[in-house]
């Protein structure tokens, strides 16, 4: 359903540096750089194929974020989980909610941890136990 997952960021090298770290915990290299026609830069992690992108915003206006909005990252184990959140941590994201850990919900157990980016994104890692 989904191609790709672009967000803004207002530091695109803070957050080429935050994203290499913590997309590196799951297996993505380095990003594939773009700079448009206007001269901003876009950011791309291809994995499995997935896109996750990040971008200076090309209407000139600061990035923000949205209320609401939270970007799940899939994990293999509650280990890379707690990895996934350790790393986010010590690349200047913020742990928020519960600790790492598992959840009970209405899909079974998972195993989540809730960050934000340094520019203030919801991200998410998780695991569904088989």
């Amino acid at each position: 359903m989904l191609n790709h997952i672009m967000i803004g960021s207002n530091d695109i090298e803070r957050s080429r540096k935050f994203y290499n770290a913590v997309l590196g915990v799951l297996g993505a290299g380095e990003p594939f750089e773009h700079v448009n026609d206007t001269g901003h830069t876009r950011l791309f992690w291809n994995h499995n194929g997935d896109t996750f992108s990040v971008s200076e915003p090309i209407n000139g206006k600061p990035a923000n974020t949205a209320n609401g909005f939270t970007i799940g990252f899939k994990c293999n184990s509650m280990e890379q989980v707690q990895e996934l959140h350790d790393v986010a941590i010590a690349n200047g994201g913020t742990s928020i909610e519960d600790p790492p850990g598992p959840r009970e919900g209405s899909m079974g157990v998972m195993n989540l941890c809730y960050v934000t980016d340094p520019d203030g994104h919801k991200i998410c890692g998780i695991h569904r136990p088989e």
